[in-house]
């Protein structure tokens, strides 16, 4: 996999999981949308460590500058 997310991207990814997280696991989100702001943010999570993100691919699109 070639890395298509630049560090701004992977920082403001990390931080909506987090926000994500703290709606959810501090009962201010509840039900089915706290349930997929969950795994939103496990998604945002997973791509920002890995530095790829498969939505970008078919779309050639890239926030990475060599």
């Amino acid at each position: 996999m070639k890395r298509n997310i630049s560090d701004i991207d992977r920082i403001v990814r990390v931080v909506l999981a987090v926000v994500f997280a703290y709606l959810y696991f501090g009962e201010v989100v509840a039900g089915t949308l706290g349930i997929i702001l969950v795994v939103l943010g496990a998604v945002f999570l997973l791509t920002a460590i890995v530095g790829f993100c498969p939505l970008y691919a078919p779309f050639k699109f890239s926030t990475y500058k060599k």
